[in-house]
Parts: C-alpha cells; sequence; structure tokens
C-alpha cells in the first residue's frame, strides 16, 4: 500500500515538472563570498618565480602616480585569461567580485585602463621603419619590437629558466610551428588561406610544455621567415644547464643556413623536407627492396627509407644531411578513388634508426598543435583587443605567459588528476571553488567550501609547494 502510493506521489511530481520552484533575490556583495576562491593560486605561481619582480626589471611604461603600475595590470591580465575572459571587456566580471579583490588586497583595473596600458607596445615608427627597410619586390615585414614589447619578453625568459630551475630538467625539445589568427580587423593582411588575419610563430619546450620564444606576425609573412634568428631566441630562452638539446620543425623550417646552424650548436633536430624535383627523384631511385613498413593504415599503407640526397651548396666542413623518405601507397581504390602514391621526407642530423625518428618528429604535432588549440580557443589569443599590431603583439605574448603559468600551476603543484587538464576543466575543478572570507587576529581567511576533501587537494596543497623548493621531475 505504502509503494503504491509512494508512486502514485512519484508520477504526480513529475507530471508538474516544468520551472524550478525556487526564486531568485539579489543581495549587495559586501566583500564576504567569492565565487573565484582558487583563482588566487594564479597569482601564488607568477609571484614565486619571481614574475613580479622581473616585469619591475624590464617594463616601465606607467607613470609612478598611476594606481595601477606595470605589475597590477599584466597580474589582471593574467588572472583575467585564465578565469576565461577573452576581451577587455571581461575584466568587469573580475573587478566587480569584492570578495576576489579582497584576497588579492587591490582592486583589479578598469577595461580601458588596460587597453591604454597595451597601447604603450606599439610603436608606429616602428611599423614604418619595416616598411621602409623592405627589398624591392617585397610586402611582407616583421616590425622590431619596442623596449616594453622587448621587456615582455624578457619576463617570458625569465619565468620559464625559473620554472625549469625548479624541475631541475637537463633536456629540451623545441618544437616549433605558425599558426593563423583570423581577424576581420581593417589593418589585418591577407594569408595563405585564402582569409585576413595574423600569422605568429611559436616554439615549446615539449617536456615542460612552456612556451620559450613567440613572434607575432601579420597574416602575410611567409612562415619561413627569420626562422634561423626565431630558433636562436627559442634556445636562448633555455635554462643554461641543458646537457641535451633537439629541435623539430615543419617545412617552414627547412632553411640551409638554421639546419647548418644546428650543426654547429650540436643541436639534433628532425624537419620536415620540401620535396624538390631532385629529392623527389632521389625517393624514386630508391629500390622497392629497401622501402620499410612503418605502419599500415586504414586507407594506405606508409613506408620508408634511406634517401641519397646531398644539397647542391651544402658546406664541406659539415656532415651531409640524412633524408629518411616517407611513401605513402593507398590501399585498393574503388572506380572513384584518383589517389596516387605520396612521398614525404624529414632531414635530420641524427643517428636514431629511421623508424624512430620518423615517429618522434611525428609527436611534434601533439605539442606546438596543442598549445595553439589552447592558446586561441581556452585563452584569449584568438580574440585580439584592437588594431595596433604592437598592442595585439603584447596580448599574445601575455596569453602566451598565461599559458605558461598555468602549466607550471600544473607541474608544480596540482595532484597528479589534474596534470594533464586543460584550462577549462582547471576552471571547473580549481578556480571556481566557493570561499567566505573573514578577518580575525589581522589575518585575512578564506573559508573554502570542501566538497570530499578535494579543496585541500587542489588548493591548499597546491599553494604550500608552490613556495618551496625544487620539484624534481
Amino acid at each position: 500500500m505504502r509503494a503504491s502510493k509512494a508512486r502514485e506521489l512519484r508520477q504526480a511530481k513529475q507530471a508538474n515538472q516544468g520551472r524550478l520552484s525556487f526564486e531568485y533575490e539579489v543581495e549587495a556583495d559586501d566583500g564576504r563570498v567569492t565565487s573565484y576562491g582558487g583563482l588566487p593560486l594564479v597569482i601564488d605561481v607568477l609571484r614565486s618565480q619571481g614574475a613580479d619582480q622581473s616585469i619591475r626589471r624590464h617594463i616601465q611604461v606607467r607613470e609612478r602616480a598611476c594606481d595601477f603600475d606595470e605589475v597590477a595590470v599584466i597580474e589582471a591580465l593574467v588572472l583575467m585569461l585564465a578565469a576565461g575572459g577573452d576581451c577587455l571587456d571581461d575584466m568587469k566580471m573580475l573587478a566587480q567580485d569584492k570578495g576576489l579583490c579582497r584576497l588579492l588586497e587591490r582592486q583589479l583595473p578598469s577595461p580601458e585602463t588596460v587597453r591604454d596600458f597595451l597601447y604603450a607596445f606599439h610603436d608606429d615608427a616602428l611599423v614604418e621603419k619595416a616598411k621602409a627597410e623592405l627589398p624591392e619586390g617585397e610586402v611582407a615585414y616583421i616590425p622590431a619590437e619596442n623596449g616594453a614589447l622587448a621587456g615582455l619578453g624578457k619576463v617570458m625568459t625569465d619565468f620559464v629558466r625559473a620554472v625549469g630551475k625548479r624541475r631541475q630538467t637537463t633536456e629540451a625539445t623545441i618544437d616549433a610551428d605558425a599558426t593563423l589568427v583570423e581577424s576581420r580587423k581593417r589593418e589585418a593582411k591577407c594569408h595563405y588561406d585564402d582569409g585576413r588575419g595574423y600569422q605568429p610563430m611559436v616554439a615549446v619546450w615539449a617536456q615542460e610544455d612552456l612556451i620559450v620564444a613567440e613572434q607575432f606576425r601579420d597574416g602575410n609573412v611567409p612562415s619561413s621567415k627569420g626562422v634561423l634568428d626565431f630558433a636562436k631566441q627559442a634556445f636562448a630562452g633555455l635554462p643554461e644547464e641543458m646537457k641535451l638539446r633537439r629541435f623539430r620543425g615543419d617545412s617552414a623550417f627547412f632553411v640551409w643556413d638554421l639546419m647548418k646552424w644546428l650543426f654547429r650548436e650540436r643541436i639534433g633536430f628532425t624537419i620536415s623536407a620540401r620535396i624538390s624535383k631532385e629529392l623527389k627523384d632521389a625517393c624514386l631511385a630508391v629500390p622497392q627492396a629497401n622501402w620499410r613498413l612503418l605502419e599500415s593504415r586504414l586507407h594506405e599503407d606508409v613506408y620508408i627509407a634511406e634517401v641519397l640526397h646531398v644539397p647542391v651548396d651544402w658546406p664541406g666542413d659539415l656532415p651531409t644531411v640524412r633524408f629518411i623518405g616517407i611513401r605513402f601507397d593507398p590501399k585498393q581504390r574503388d572506380m572513384f578513388d584518383t589517389r596516387e602514391t605520396k612521398y614525404l621526407a624529414v632531414a635530420t642530423n641524427r643517428k636514431s634508426p629511421a623508424a624512430e625518428l620518423v615517429k618522434w618528429h611525428w609527436e611534434k604535432a601533439g605539442t606546438i598543435e596543442h598549445v595553439h588549440d589552447v592558446m586561441k580557443n581556452e585563452l584569449g589569443a584568438g580574440v585580439l583587443p584592437c588594431g595596433r599590431f604592437g598592442a595585439n603583439a603584447a596580448w599574445w605574448r601575455i596569453n602566451a605567459l598565461t599559458y605558461n603559468v598555468l602549466s607550471a600551476m600544473k607541474s608544480i603543484g596540482m595532484p597528479p588528476e589534474l596534470k594533464d587538464a586543460r584550462p577549462k576543466r582547471l576552471r571547473f575543478a580549481v578556480f571556481t571553488i566557493p570561499a567566505t572570507i573573514a578577518s580575525h587576529a589581522r589575518q585575512l581567511w578564506a573559508h573554502l567550501k570542501d566538497r570530499s576533501e578535494q579543496a585541500m587537494k587542489n588548493l591548499l596543497l597546491p599553494r604550500r609547494r608552490f613556495w618551496t623548493g625544487p620539484v624534481p621531475i
């Protein structure tokens, strides 16, 4: 009888489902509650690695009487990007959280203040100078960086070296590639993919998941332009203790001067080769018996072989570049299938087995493309704030700094289940843990709402680790 009655009540409740029965009521924010109880960890990571001191050393664009100095604005931008904001107006959302401002011990700047700050990284004279120095017939240029933008780059380098020192890493593989950022701004240039936008270059320290160098570029700049200087910048951004250095790049980096430099610096590399007529002929000349099956895919088989190819202008004082040919053979075709055998190649100076090198080279896509995706789609790098080139370059660089901060947070302090977390996962599990705020005995306290001990694992323990000694791999 009771079961029948309970079933009737449940059915009646289901029949009346619709608008939830609670009501909303708006109360004034008195600063005693914040929905971002875990977000201040971002500032802990920055300051524990000395980023605030580095900013003071390298960037001076604000007047001393300003309410928000360089450290305050850059920290606010990193906070906003980490929290999920992707445009300057999103700064208002954080600034309106009085509890969060109490934990940070200061107010957050307005969008207008941040925009004026970014304008300081732009210099029209440098853009005009780059245009004037173009060789005849060329239209693509990369402006030099003014003092503020170069200083921001030094802040990035200092942060990477500090994290590397804590982690005691002695091996570095640099993965580099360019990415497209679509834009409808008047100043955006046409790019190779029939659109308009920008094409910044990024170099990532694969072992530590840290961006060691980046360069903001117009969309019409060839990705192969200036790659030697960019590679030098990337390796210069590493800690000095590196015992083993390697480099992976796509065909944009198939530049003789770069490979000569890598040889002389004893940096092992694999670079996707451009298939010239001479290189393709060398692949076709390889005997069939020399091709070895690398892997069998659904629609094709992949074979590899050593290819004899000596560039005509290769210097005699260096060992010859090694070429590994890659052949893609389509499997059984149907009557509408027009696929043909395709040849690619990898240039290298390493002596490891060919199969091992090709698979290692392909791993690059799992690092650099992940970084591009996170920066553009989970941080704010895909939404540029204005039409001024230098301001957009600073915005891109601050997004790269935010990426590094979140990566360092995971490697230094987060529990194992969050080591590979993307930013949106960190927001859900860490940054939005609610907290009530109280002050007693001259100490400010953030009382976290404990949810199955996750607050202890995700906030309290990591914060202690940020301010302790080295964290070995």
